[in-house]
Parts: C-alpha cells; sequence; structure tokens
C-alpha cells in the first residue's frame, strides 16, 4: 500500500513538473506553415533547395525561401501561398533543365566496344567513357531513368531531351549526369548552345558534326551582344538574349538549336504585328526595340519593318496598350 502511495504521489508530482515545463517552454508554430505544407505536391524533389516539402514550407513562412521556389507545383502553387500569406507574387521565369549535346548517336564514332554496366556513370568509370568525344552524352540515359516527372524523352538521334513543359528543375537529373551536361536555363528562352565541347574547332569537328567549333560568327551576328566564344565555346548570357535565333541561323555546324523554327530560317518566322486602332504612339516599343525595327513619331501609329524584326518579343511585353499582336506563345505569355 505505502509503495503504491509512493508512486502516486511522485506520479503526480512528475506530471505537474511536466505541466509547467510544457508551459515555460512552449513554442508557438505559425498555423500557415501547415496550411501551405497541405497544398504542396509532396514530392521532396529538393528544387526548391530545402530537404522535402515541409522544410520548405516552414522557410516560405518564416520569409527564408520565395513563394515560386516550389517548381513542381508551378503557377498555382505559389497563386495559393501568395494568398495564404497574403503577399504579392512577382512574376518568375520558371527554369527548366537543358542538355548541352546534339550529337547524332547513330553516327558517333566509338573508342572502345563497352560490355560493363548498363549505364552513363558505369561506362564513364571505363576511361571517361567510350564515345570518341569525351565531352558528349554517353547514351545509357541515367538521365531519363531518373527523373520523377518523366520530362526526358529520346530524340531520333538516340540523345536525350526535356520535355519543359514537364519539367520542374528538381536537378536529379543534373546529379546523375556523370559529364555535366546538364543544367538551368530560363524557361521562356528559346535558343540553347547544345554542345559542350573544348576541344579547338577542327578537332571538335572530327569528333562530332554538330560541334561548336568556335567560329564566332553567333558572337558577329548578335544584335544583343548575348553570346560569346569562351574557352572554344559558345556561351549564350540569357540575362540579355532575346530568343531572336539569328545565332542559331548562322551556325555552319548546327550546334546551337533555335525552337520556334527547327530549320532557323529567320525569314518564315512569325513578327509581331500593330494593331492600328489600338496603338497611341507612345514610341515605348520603338525604344526598346533591340535591332531599331519600329519606327513612327509620337502620338502616331507605329509601323515594325519585318526585314528587320527578329521576332524577339520585346515590344510585345513592353506596349502599354496590348497593341502588338504575336502569335509566339512562349515570349507572349
Amino acid at each position: 500500500m505505502s509503495a503504491g502511495i509512493i508512486l502516486g504521489i511522485i506520479g503526480t508530482i512528475l506530471g505537474i513538473v511536466l505541466a509547467i515545463a510544457s508551459k515555460i517552454f512552449h513554442v508557438e508554430i505559425d498555423p500557415r506553415i501547415e496550411e501551405v505544407e497541405e497544398i504542396l505536391p509532396q514530392a521532396n524533389c529538393g528544387a526548391c533547395g530545402f530537404a522535402g516539402c515541409a522544410s520548405y514550407a516552414e522557410a516560405v513562412v518564416k520569409g527564408n525561401a520565395e513563394i515560386t521556389d516550389c517548381t513542381p507545383g508551378g503557377e498555382e502553387v505559389s497563386n495559393k501561398i501568395a494568398e495564404i500569406l497574403g503577399v504579392e507574387k512577382e512574376s518568375k521565369d520558371k527554369k527548366v533543365a537543358i542538355i548541352h549535346c546534339n550529337a547524332n548517336f547513330n553516327q558517333m564514332d566509338k573508342k572502345f566496344e563497352y560490355e560493363g554496366i548498363d549505364s552513363c556513370r558505369g561506362a564513364s568509370l571505363a576511361l571517361g567513357g567510350d564515345l570518341i568525344c569525351e565531352y558528349g552524352c554517353l547514351g545509357y540515359y541515367d538521365c531519363k531513368e531518373s527523373c520523377p516527372f518523366d520530362a526526358i524523352y529520346i530524340s531520333e538521334n538516340r540523345v536525350p531531351r526535356i520535355d519543359e513543359d514537364k519539367c520542374t528543375a528538381c536537378g536529379v537529373c543534373i546529379e546523375k549526369c556523370p559529364k555535366n551536361l546538364i543544367d538551368y536555363k530560363p524557361y521562356s528562352k528559346e535558343v540553347d548552345v547544345l554542345c559542350k565541347s573544348k576541344e579547338k574547332g577542327a578537332e571538335a569537328k572530327k569528333k562530332c558534326e554538330t560541334a561548336c567549333i568556335a567560329c564566332s560568327l553567333c558572337e558577329k551576328n548578335c544584335p544583343v551582344d548575348a553570346i560569346h566564344v569562351k574557352d572554344n565555346l559558345a556561351v549564350i548570357d540569357y540575362d540579355k538574349c532575346i530568343s531572336c535565333g539569328k545565332c542559331a541561323e548562322v551556325c555552319p555546324t548546327n550546334a546551337i538549336e533555335d525552337k520556334v523554327l527547327e530549320n532557323t530560317d529567320l525569314e518564315k518566322r512569325d513578327k509581331p504585328k500593330i494593331i492600328d486602332d489600338k496603338c497611341v504612339g507612345c514610341t515605348i516599343c520603338a525604344k526598346n526595340c533591340p535591332v531599331e525595327a519600329i519606327e513612327g513619331e509620337v502620338k502616331e501609329v507605329h509601323k515594325i519593318d519585318k526585314s528587320i524584326c527578329v521576332a524577339c518579343g520585346i515590344c510585345v511585353s513592353k506596349c502599354p496598350q496590348d497593341a502588338i499582336d504575336w502569335k509566339h506563345s512562349k515570349n507572349k505569355e
């Protein structure tokens, strides 16, 4: 009896101590964290820069992450987060992955016949891979197999390609590629260099027909100084690039891709058109045109010279009257 009474007293005392401690050390949890976590896709992919959706939810509520950082959730999730937090969402061009290789595996020469593990990582351990071009995609598709969003497909040339509408920039494919051929680019940009070779021109061309040969024609023809040859490789500055396609048009090896037109024929590209009854002659479009293709006096309807226009879409985004019509979806959005 006495032992039971003593244990009961001890239990009561400990209970009181724990109750007091819980009050003293209680940490208030912001209920918005749970609300944000509930609307996240629960992919736990790490694209936001945090360990998982729970960590991101806490960080975004505390102001340590951007509301647009959840790329799998896209526009819908970022809008909901903005609503929960009571803030205004800034527009942000989403990131997508890009594979910098445009080789034709049906014609690529090999250094030797590889018979090891059927993976890029395994093949890369054998003298850097079996391809004669040490900068090229090995073609065992570790990136495709690892993509959790089925955003990588195989082209006719047997080279992996990114489906940009499905890509969430989670970074899994980047980690899986042993040749470091994959990185990020802005979704809205339509022109990309599909090569990573830093060999000198003649040697690069000998190993791959679609290699960048550092001829600098792209650099010389870019109207906005957005592409430069560095270490024998053309590199695009996406902050400057207007996706006009001129670099792709003059590239002799097709190392530069223009997604608007596969044949990179600038003359066939859809050009913007000014709607006469909407234009108020504010001159904003003309001032922002990088190639000076727009003419017109103040308070007069402006005109676009299609022979000069490179269809970059800047005038469309700058026009305050929505007076410029253009069918090109990505930049128009």
